[in-house]
């Protein structure tokens, strides 16, 4: 990069000479929305327009497992709410996306993966008549659902992995202020 920058032109038998890993020629991906405003591939336009909310499992110092409810904007990119608590289920999502609808209002679509809290009938009730659609991802595609996998890698990779939570309200409150962070 160094030498391309200082005007010299550099071939791949010099990286190899050097000992250098030669980097492949990586293929052209298509887009992986579609035009056809499709809710597998939908890419949002603005804020308030595709949600998307997965679950993150972790483990307190006692060994008790706790999950968060993480709840993504997809446009501005940002963490709505980050619901934790010892079991979540279809009624703690219900009860998260209410407390959300009220402050922001509901967006167009909600997009999930094919998990039983988020494709239980009593969530898609509830989801419909508020003017939200629901958005699944196909099973075993979590490329689909790509800022939410991003954002959870990273809560994981920053937070979960490097702090030793004591109790789960030491969990609440420090996760909280990583997402407001």
């Amino acid at each position: 990069m160094l030498l391309r920058r200082a005007g010299w032109r550099v071939k791949a038998r010099i990286w190899r000479r050097e000992g250098l890993k030669v980097p492949h020629k990586q293929k052209k991906r298509g887009r992986l929305w579609l035009g056809d405003g499709s809710c597998v591939r939908l890419k949002p336009a603005h804020a308030n327009h595709v949600w998307s909310y997965d679950f993150v499992q972790d483990r307190t110092s006692d060994g008790r497992a706790y999950r968060t409810l993480n709840i993504l904007d997809e446009f501005p990119r940002e963490a709505s709410m980050i619901r934790v608590d010892r079991r979540l289920n279809s009624t703690d999502v219900v009860d998260a996306l209410t407390d959300l609808f009220i402050q922001r209002g509901p967006p167009r679509f909600i997009r999930s993966d094919n998990g039983p809290e988020f494709i239980a009938q009593k969530v898609r009730d509830w989801i419909e008549p508020v003017g939200a659609k629901t958005a699944y991802i196909e099973p075993g595609s979590p490329w689909e659902s790509g800022f939410c996998e991003s954002f959870n890698a990273r809560s994981r990779d920053e937070l979960l992995n490097g702090e030793v939570f004591y109790s789960l309200w030491e969990a609440q409150i420090l996760i909280e202020r990583w997402r407001k962070h």
